[in-house]
């Protein structure tokens, strides 16, 4: 017993610790034990140990170069194509530092998509954070963050390209430019067109503008301190009637839910709508001040004369005279089917494939000749009643909007209100306390916060 577990021990440790390949035990020649006993074969010791050469365990492994290659993930693909162009669009209009609020406010987007879309654009291109003396955070862009971000995304790269095939199939000049030509054979090419928005129109001519109310929304908001009233709102809203506007204010539950807006209310009793993320920019303009005094009160608004005023619906954008050439063909066909419907009636006719395939097909021929002129018919009697609805929230918008350029005593106190407590905090290089694209020891964090403290007390 004494030989195997020395056998053994010699061996494991000489297998498993040593950095050279193993060697097979036949070369040893047989230990001779202390005792009268005869050895063991070295059969036994091959069935504890197995005839497998274990592979020496190197520090480093060979591995081909397109064995493993990193995934890639751009973070801008994720977002939706609509929030992801507003956002680069908000960021170059404001100077590539922007806060949350600046986008949001810009673009007309919600505060959360705003963060999000900022995240995945500071990740995509390189761009850093800032904080400043109080907490807010900063994204600041480098001035090719468009390159970097169309160099990493392929369907940012091609999605111009895409966008403007649809704007060319989709552009109403290439309907309404159906047969200019007096000659009809330049008509038969652009005819599947016409007829096509001579029988289901062409589609939603407010399409956007919820996306442009939003815009509106916020913009104005920020711009006056963001502190605004209910009836400021009312010109870009959706109002059923001006009765009750003054009194319920229910209506102004979207724009505090989109962009974190809190009411509050002033000395003399009145409701104003604060919205703190709007009143932190980290542009350059200047602050909201009480200079509105010396104003006309029509400037304290801000451009009232513009609300959101929404299109009428179009039968069709067709021209008069396409129109004209699609009714005769329509015309023909309905007059067509009703003649053979009528021959195929006629009992001496002989029936042969040619008649019975005709006889077959018939209601189907009848179906389209009658849904012809049947669905405009009812699109006609949906448009009209569409419109006068559009006519009706246009004119409650202007009313709102006029109300602006003369107020009365009550409207007045509560607009001088609204200004008088409107704030605007502009971020500036001198309050920012840490950036990510400096390393952390170079940036002194008390020598900044006692000069700060510094200039208070001099001022």
């Amino acid at each position: 017993m004494a030989s195997i577990s020395t056998c053994l021990t010699v061996s494991a440790k000489s297998h498993f610790l040593s950095s050279k390949p193993s060697v097979s035990l036949k070369s040893f020649p047989r230990i001779q034990t202390l005792t009268s006993y005869p050895s063991f074969p070295r059969k036994s010791v091959n069935i504890l140990r197995p005839r497998v050469s274990f592979p020496v365990i190197k520090a480093s492994i060979d591995v081909r170069s397109n064995a493993i290659r990193p995934v890639v993930v751009v973070e801008t693909d994720k977002l939706p194509s609509d929030v992801r162009k507003r956002a680069i669009e908000a960021v170059d209009a404001c100077g590539r530092r922007v806060t949350i609020g600046d986008v949001s406010s810009k673009a007309g987007l919600n505060l959360n998509q705003a963060q999000k879309a900022l995240q995945a654009l500071a990740s995509d291109t390189n761009g850093f954070l800032e904080v400043s003396d109080e907490g807010d955070v900063l994204y600041a862009f480098p001035k090719d963050y468009r390159a970097k971000l169309a160099a990493k995304s392929f369907r940012i790269k091609f999605e111009p390209w895409v966008d403007k095939a649809k704007q060319d199939n989709d552009s109403p000049e290439t309907v309404k430019s159906g047969s200019s030509s007096p000659d009809f054979l330049l008509f038969l090419p652009l005819c599947p067109m016409v007829v096509f928005s001579f029988v289901f129109g062409d589609g939603d001519p407010n399409q956007g503008i919820e996306e442009e109310r939003w815009k509106l929304i916020g913009q104005y908001i920020a711009s006056h301190g963001g502190i605004v009233m209910a009836e400021e709102l009312a010109p870009y809203l959706d109002l059923q009637t001006t009765n009750g506007a003054l009194s319920d204010e229910s209506y102004i539950l979207p724009v505090l839910l989109r962009f974190d807006g809190q009411p509050e209310i002033d000395k003399e009793g009145n409701i104003l709508y604060r919205f703190p993320s709007l009143q932190r920019t980290a542009s350059s303009q200047r602050s909201v001040r009480k200079e509105y005094v010396v104003r006309r009160w029509s400037d304290w608004v801000g451009g009232v004369e513009e609300f959101v005023k929404e299109k009428k619906w179009q039968f069709s954008k067709t021209s008069p005279s396409d129109r004209g050439i699609i009714v005769v063909l329509g015309g023909i066909n309905l007059f067509g089917v009703i003649i053979l419907g009528a021959m195929l009636k006629d009992a001496a006719i002989a029936p042969c494939s040619f008649i019975k395939f005709y006889m077959d097909i018939l209601p189907l021929l009848q179906i389209y000749a009658v849904s012809f002129f049947a669905i405009p018919l009812v699109r006609c009697l949906i448009i009209i009643k569409r419109n006068s609805d559009i006519e009706k929230r246009n004119q409650i918008r202007e009313q709102f909007a006029r109300a602006f350029v003369l107020p009365d005593i009550s409207l007045r106190r509560k607009l001088f209100s609204a200004r008088n407590m409107a704030q605007k905090t502009v971020i500036g290089q001198d309050r920012i306390v840490y950036s990510t694209d400096r390393d952390l020891v170079e940036q002194d964090y008390e020598a900044r916060e006692w000069d700060r403290r510094f200039r208070e007390i001099e001022k």
